[in-house]
C-alpha cells in the first residue's frame, strides 16, 4: 500500500462529508489513527446529536479521565465519588486539546445528566472548565450560558483569540463580553439569544464593534422587544453592512437598515407572535439574495422582495398568511428559476397550493427539495390530488420531501403516491405529525409501508417524526 504523508491524510479526512466514516480509519494503522482523531474530536457534540444517552455518558466519562490526580482527589474529598472510577488510566490522546467547538450549554447538559448534589455541581463544573480553558487549547467556536462568571473564563482566555463564532444570551455577564472584545477580533458568526430584555448590553456592543469581518449575525428572541432596543441593535449591526452576508432577526424592522446590506446572501425573519408585519422597508432590493426564510410577513412585502432578487434565490421558506397567498406562490415560480429548495407553510386557503403546484414544478426545474406544512383545521387538504401532481410533474432532480400536517395522511394516499412515483429517483422522505405520539398503530402501519417500498427501490430513506406543523424552519433543508 502506498504510504501517504500525514498532512495529506489530514487534508483528505477533513473533506469527508460524513465524519462518522472516519471511525474505520482509526483501525487502519497508527498513522491513520493519529490523523483521524483530531478531526473526530473537533466537535464531539455534532457527532452525538442524534445518539442515545449511553453514548453521551461515555463522552462525559472520557472527559473525566483527563482530570489530574489532584483534581480527582479534590472531588473525592468533597464526597463526589460516583464520577471517579477506581481503576484510572489516562487516555492515549489528550482529546480535549483537539476540541475546537466549546459549547458550555452542552457541557452543562452532560453535568446535569449525572446525579450530583446541587451544592457540589459548581465544584464539578470548575474542574471540567479548567480542562478546557487553558493555554493548551485553541477554540474557533464558543457558546456561554448566562450564569457563568468572569473567573470561569479569564486567566487563560487566549484560547479564545482565534474565535470564528460565538453565542451568548441577553443575561450573559457583560464583563465576560468586554474581555472577549479585547482579544477576539476575527469572529465571523455571532448568535445573540434574547430570553429577556436586558438593560445592559454594553459588553455585547463592545464585542460586535471590535469585529473586523463579521459575516453571519443571528438575533433570536422569544419575546416582543421594545422599539428603542430593536433600533439600537439595527444601528449596531449596520456598521458591518459591507461584510454581513447572513442575517437573521426576530422583530419588525424599525429603520430601513436592511437596504444597507447590499452583499446579503441569506435573510431570515421571524417573530414569535401571531402578528403580521408591515415593515418600514418599502421597495427593499437585495439583488444578491440566495436564501429567504420568512414568517409572519405580509405577502405584499414578500412579493416585492422576491421580485427584486433578480432570479438569484435558490432557497425559499415562507409562511402564508391567508391574504394574497396565491400571488405569492406565483411570484416565487415566476422569479426564481434557480430555486433548489422550497418550503411553504399554509394555515388557511390550503388548496391554493394544489392549484399552483404544477406551475411551480414546471417553472422550477432545478428543485431538489420540497417541504409542505399543512395546518388544516377541517382536514380538507386533497393529498391525493397533491400526490398525483407531484408524481406527474416533479423535475428529475426532485426526490427529497418533508410533509407535515395537523392530520395523519391516509395510508392509501401515501401508497398511491409511491405507486405513481415508480420509475423515478428513489425518495428521501420525512413525515411529521404530532398524532403519531399517541397513535402508535398508525405510525407502525406507515413504517411498514415505507419498508415495503424501500425494498422495491421506490424509497431510499425515510423518517417518521412527531413534531407536526410547528417544526423549526431553520433546519428545514438538512437532509439525511
Amino acid at each position: 500500500m502506498v504510504q501517504l504523508d500525514d498532512d495529506i491524510l489530514f487534508l483528505i479526512f477533513e473533506e469527508l462529508i460524513n465524519k462518522k466514516s472516519l471511525y474505520s480509519c482509526l483501525l487502519v494503522n497508527r498513522i491513520w489513527c493519529v490523523a483521524a482523531v483530531p478531526i473526530l474530536w473537533k466537535n464531539p457534540e455534532l457527532l452525538l446529536q442524534y445518539e442515545k444517552y449511553e453514548k453521551t455518558e461515555k463522552l462525559f466519562n472520557v472527559i473525566l479521565l483527563h482530570l489530574s490526580e489532584e483534581s480527582r482527589d479534590d472531588l473525592k474529598n468533597q464526597g463526589i465519588n460516583n464520577l471517579i472510577m477506581e481503576t484510572y488510566k489516562r487516555p492515549l490522546f489528550n482529546y480535549i486539546n483537539y476540541w475546537k467547538y466549546l459549547d458550555l450549554y452542552f457541557l452543562e447538559r452532560l453535568i446535569s445528566s449525572k446525579k450530583i448534589e446541587k451544592s457540589k455541581v459548581s465544584n464539578v463544573r470548575n474542574e471540567i472548565i479548567k480542562l478546557f480553558i487553558n493555554n493548551n487549547t485553541n477554540f474557533i467556536h464558543f457558546s456561554i450560558p448566562q450564569y457563568y462568571q468572569p473567573q470561569h473564563v479569564f486567566g487563560d482566555e487566549l484560547c479564545f483569540a482565534e474565535l470564528e463564532s460565538f453565542q451568548c444570551d441577553s443575561n450573559t455577564n457583560q464583563d465576560i463580553l468586554k474581555g472577549l472584545a479585547r482579544i477576539c477580533k476575527s469572529i465571523k458568526k455571532l448568535r445573540f439569544n434574547f430570553d429577556c430584555e436586558s438593560t445592559d448590553i454594553s459588553g455585547f456592543i463592545e464585542l460586535i464593534d471590535a469585529q473586523k469581518n463579521l459575516n453571519d449575525v443571528n438575533f433570536i428572541n422569544t419575546l416582543k422587544l421594545n422599539k428603542s432596543f430593536c433600533k439600537l441593535l439595527e444601528e449596531l449591526v449596520i456598521k458591518h453592512a459591507d461584510t454581513v452576508q447572513y442575517l437573521r432577526i426576530s422583530w419588525e424592522p424599525i429603520t430601513k437598515f436592511l437596504s444597507y446590506f447590499v452583499n446579503l446572501l441569506c435573510l431570515e425573519v421571524e417573530v414569535p407572535y401571531h402578528i403580521y408585519w408591515n415593515w418600514n422597508n418599502e421597495s427593499l432590493s437585495l439583488p444578491n439574495l440566495k436564501i429567504l426564510k420568512a414568517r409572519r410577513i405580509l405577502s405584499e412585502i414578500l412579493v416585492d422582495l422576491i421580485k427584486n432578487t433578480v432570479g438569484n434565490l435558490s432557497e425559499v421558506s415562507i409562511f402564508c398568511s391567508g391574504v394574497n397567498d396565491k400571488r405569492l406562490i406565483q411570484v416565487v415560480y415566476q422569479n426564481c428559476p434557480n430555486l433548489k429548495y422550497f418550503k411553504i407553510s399554509l394555515a388557511s386557503n390550503v388548496d391554493i397550493l394544489i392549484s399552483e403546484l404544477e406551475n411551480l414544478l414546471n417553472h422550477c426545474q432545478l428543485l431538489n427539495g420540497l417541504i409542505i406544512n399543512i395546518c388544516d383545521a377541517f382536514n380538507e387538504f386533497n393529498w391525493v390530488k397533491f400526490f398525483e401532481i407531484l408524481a406527474k410533474s416533479s423535475p428529475i432532480g426532485l426526490f427529497k420531501f418533508k410533509f407535515s400536517s395537523d392530520w395523519i395522511i391516509k395510508l392509501e394516499d401515501v401508497k398511491f403516491f409511491f405507486d405513481n412515483w415508480e420509475g423515478r429517483n428513489s425518495l428521501s422522505l420525512i413525515t411529521n405529525n404530532h398524532n403519531y405520539t399517541f397513535n402508535m398503530k398508525a405510525k407502525q402501519q406507515l413504517e411498514e409501508l415505507f419498508k415495503e417500498y424501500k425494498t422495491k427501490g421506490i424509497v431510499k430513506n425515510y423518517f417518521i417524526g412527531f413534531n407536526g406543523f410547528y417544526t423549526n424552519i431553520y433546519e428545514d433543508f438538512i437532509w439525511t
